[in-house]
């Protein structure tokens, strides 16, 4: 297979410039239990990222109309056979070099573990996105999705242990060929586990909504105080296989936190309620919220990591319910710009 390291590729983090915000219009109708709710809050979202920077948005032919409606008229809607909605897992993974060049990694989608069906043009998603986009295509077999990873743009990669090397994704895979494939596809050097979430059954523990990289050597780390709650084990077991960790350029990384949503059972009512699951865009953050008392606090806690952008929030209670978060329905296309990555100790180029 085509190295995209050998050409200088990789995934620079998401806090980087972007030329523009990938989304998929929700298609799946069975999936919600409130369908024309969920499709406002997806356009809230993508209406709140068009304000600083541009949005296209896949729509399935007979839903284009109806979409145009409730979207901003700077945002470029695309009619495109899709399967679901949820653009960071089956967009491709966008990839720059030094030289201003513009690719992408497409991983094999299979719909997590192949939960729902069809799956079909979804797995071609990440082809045609990058088609369209004019980029350069590095395929792989591996079965992975986009929420699976952060990356520091640096050399550095984290991900869970609960959900590539899943018996429902890469059952003939081991650990180290699952590095070797994330290093090939995402220009990165060094691999970093977590455990992820066992219960989790949606993504099996996608790694964007327990831990995100917020600056080269920073990384947040979602956590709960309460001792009570169903879901406090999982955010500490998580935190401490965190703690001591270096990063690719061998910095030991510093590590913030943010409270996730409550997991108590009179206040969760199932799906996502992770505020880690944000979005970075140019100059703004968008962060989710479903209508918890840590709306707020979460909104909070983003300012302080990023003052000099404006922070979003939406209301996506209708799209966490589908058991993601903003995160999970966007995918960033990085400009391309020269001399943006040095050399590291490690030869990173």
């Amino acid at each position: 297979m085509a190295n995209p390291v050998d050409e200088g590729f990789y995934m620079p983090a998401e806090w980087t410039p972007h030329t523009c915000t990938w989304m998929a219009w929700p298609c799946r109708d069975g999936l919600w239990p409130d369908y024309a709710a969920t499709c406002k809050a997806y356009a809230e979202v993508a209406n709140a990222i068009a304000q600083f920077e541009p949005v296209r948005m896949l729509v399935q032919e007979n839903k284009v109309v109806a979409a145009g409606k409730q979207l901003t008229d700077n945002i470029e809607v695309i009619s495109m056979p899709i399967d679901d909605s949820w653009a960071r897992d089956s967009g491709p993974n966008f990839l720059i070099n030094n030289k201003g060049d513009l690719a992408g990694s497409t991983w094999t989608f299979n719909a997590w573990g192949s939960k729902y069906d069809p799956y079909d043009q979804d797995a071609l998603m990440g082809s045609r996105i990058l088609e369209l986009a004019g980029a350069r295509e590095f395929d792989s077999r591996m079965i992975a999705e986009g929420g699976g990873i952060t990356v520091d743009g640096e050399g550095t990669v984290i991900t869970t242990e609960t959900c590539f090397p899943n018996q429902n994704r890469n059952p003939d895979w081991s650990r180290s060929e699952i590095e070797v494939e994330l290093r090939r596809t995402l220009g990165t050097e060094k691999v970093i586990w977590l455990p992820g979430d066992v219960e989790e059954k949606e993504t099996d523990g996608h790694v964007d909504g327990i831990a995100a990289f917020i600056r080269p050597g920073v990384v947040l780390m979602e956590i709960n105080s309460d001792e009570t709650d169903p879901h406090y084990a999982v955010c500490q077991e998580n935190l401490m296989a965190m703690q001591g960790q270096t990063d690719a350029r061998g910095r030991k990384l510093q590590i913030e936190t943010i409270e996730e949503g409550s997991y108590q059972p009179d206040v969760w009512s199932g799906g996502c309620i992770s505020y880690i699951n944000a979005y970075i865009v140019n100059n703004a953050v968008i962060v989710p919220g479903y209508n918890q008392l840590g709306d707020e606090r979460a909104v909070d806690t983003w300012q302080k990591i990023y003052p000099d952008r404006e922070v979003v929030q939406v209301q996506i209670e209708d799209i966490g319910v589908g058991g993601g978060g903003v995160h999970c329905i966007t995918q960033q296309q990085p400009s391309p710009v020269t001399g943006v990555r040095s050399a590291s100790p490690h030869g990173l180029v």
